[in-house]
């Protein structure tokens, strides 16, 4: 049985009833559209799609973006279809995804219900700058944080196994980076990812897309900004620390030790109320960054002492450390301290 088919709108064309239109030929498949918020100009095109067989309109009254209008056509496939339909295939409304690879990816999909499988673009020079720099921009912060190359991360083109859709349903994002936040979770949860390659359309130069690649981008990465920010405040305090400990007792463990503690502490507090916003418990969070800070203290003491035994100057040698450390801190706090408790996917490999 093939996936629920979920296409969200917002402003929608004629070419969205086109794509529908032509998937329909295939009797057996069920559509969910969400308006999300389109203007009055758009009834018509509503209106239409809401004759059409095996076709149903889901309304927000307001525009509340991609992310939501996924999560409410979640919704009403956990809440009116049963445990025969394994899941849904999501695609995008403007014309990018062509029925042909739709099709392909709801076949591919039907034959292993338990991956998580992306129709994967080909990026080449013909394909808008905009598109091009948010694709590599999320495939470069996706490869450093979750340590895995995905060809297309932003692809709207996914087939989404149901038993995923409730841990979806508790995701706060609400647009644009909701994707990657599927992605990051699908990580997390150890739910096979496989990609299968689509033919790259863009009409016009992809001027129906409403993705704002500055805006839009800095909603993806303001958890990544947000950790730069409090990384850079708590290094800070951390060198001064170390600089004026290092002044008074000219030992770099022992310097190294107290600047960790005071940094270590205010960083925590910034991560956990303002970076990540964890809700999860206090002490072992506290004890899984207290780990965190043991090890971090061991490779940059012995960083820091490798580089002055070499005749580097023992200031620029905790720069370096602080700088070296940055990316992995931020990998093993976002997975392994601030790790939201998720709920298990049983049969998902």
């Amino acid at each position: 049985m093939y996936p629920i088919i979920i296409i969200p709108a917002y402003q929608p064309e004629q070419k969205l009833i086109t794509l529908v239109e032509a998937l329909l030929k295939n009797a057996s498949l069920k559509i969910l559209i969400v308006n999300d918020g389109s203007d009055k100009k758009c009834a018509p095109i509503f209106t239409h799609l809401k004759k059409l067989p095996q076709v149903t309109v889901l309304e927000h009254a307001v525009n509340l973006g991609k992310g939501q209008a996924l999560k409410t056509a979640f919704n009403h496939f956990l809440t009116h279809f049963d445990s025969t339909h394994r899941g849904v295939l999501t695609a995008d409304a403007d014309g990018q995804h062509l029925p042909e690879d739709i099709m392909n990816l709801a076949t591919a999909f039907s034959k292993d219900p338990q991956s998580l499988y992306l129709g994967a673009r080909a990026f080449d020079k013909d394909v808008p700058w905009k598109s091009r720099i948010g694709n590599n921009l999320t495939k470069l912060i996706f490869r450093l944080l979750i340590q895995q190359s995905l060809q297309d991360t932003q692809t709207g083109l996914r087939a989404i196994p149901s038993a995923f859709l409730k841990t979806l349903l508790k995701t706060p994002s609400n647009g644009y980076e909701f994707e990657l936040d599927m992605l990051i979770k699908a990580t997390k949860q150890n739910l096979t990812m496989k990609e299968l390659t689509i033919k790259t359309v863009y009409n016009d130069q992809n001027r129906g897309s409403h993705f704002n690649p500055v805006i839009d981008s800095l909603k993806i990465y303001f958890v990544f900004l947000r950790f730069l920010v409090f990384a850079a405040i708590s290094g800070l305090i951390d060198f001064l620390a170390f600089s004026l400990a290092f002044f008074l007792s000219g030992n770099i463990l022992v310097s190294e030790s107290l600047a960790r503690l005071f940094s270590g502490t205010c960083n925590f507090l910034f991560n956990k109320e303002l970076v990540f916003k964890s809700k999860a418990n206090l002490r072992f969070e506290a004890l899984k960054y207290a780990l965190l800070c043991v090890v971090n203290l061991v490779f940059s003491y012995a960083f820091i002492q490798s580089l002055v035994y070499f005749g580097a100057n023992v200031y620029a040698s905790k720069l370096i450390a602080l700088f070296g450390l940055f990316i992995a801190n931020f990998a093993i706090q976002k997975l392994l301290v601030f790790n939201q408790p998720e709920d298990s996917i049983k049969g998902i490999s």
